[in-house]
């Protein structure tokens, strides 16, 4: 699938690398009050051990560089993350919506101070259903649960 001039399409499993750095670009350009808890390192053995082996992975790729990523399981979006530049060109809804093709519902957190990915979110169907102070996640950072249900 091509949206506009990026390709949406499964990840392979030596782009995990890849993938790990657009993640961590992003989560360092939007997020930047979170704590640095994992090199790079760490990152790329975690999507090449963990979520490769865990999720469906699917990329957006524009002039063959990854810009956006989506990993998700039966009743989880477990990260989507984009390239600061090229968010709010429906590449990050376009990667969503990967994952509500495949599954019926779908839960995810969110980081409370994330109030982009927030309107995002409840933009395409999800409704937060409970808020955290953030005590049970790695970062201790206060966080939300949001779901969708695909419509009947």
């Amino acid at each position: 699938m091509t949206i506009d001039g990026a390709i949406i399409r499964q990840a392979r499993q030596d782009e995990a690398d890849q993938i790990a750095t657009v993640a961590r670009i992003s989560l360092e350009h939007f997020l930047p009050y979170l704590p640095k808890l994992h090199s790079l390192e760490d990152d790329k053995a975690f999507y090449r051990n963990h979520v490769f082996a865990e999720c469906d992975v699917w990329v957006a790729e524009k002039e063959q560089e990854i810009i956006g990523v989506c990993a998700f399981q039966e009743g989880w979006v477990n990260h989507l993350y984009l390239l600061p530049q090229h968010v709010g060109r429906t590449y990050g809804a376009s990667l969503l919506n990967k994952a509500k093709e495949r599954h019926a519902y779908l839960q995810l957190w969110v980081f409370q101070r994330n109030e982009r990915a927030q309107s995002f979110y409840r933009r395409h169907g999800f409704q937060k259903v409970k808020e955290t102070d953030g005590q049970t996640n790695d970062e201790k950072t206060a966080d939300a649960l949001y779901e969708w249900r695909k419509p009947q």
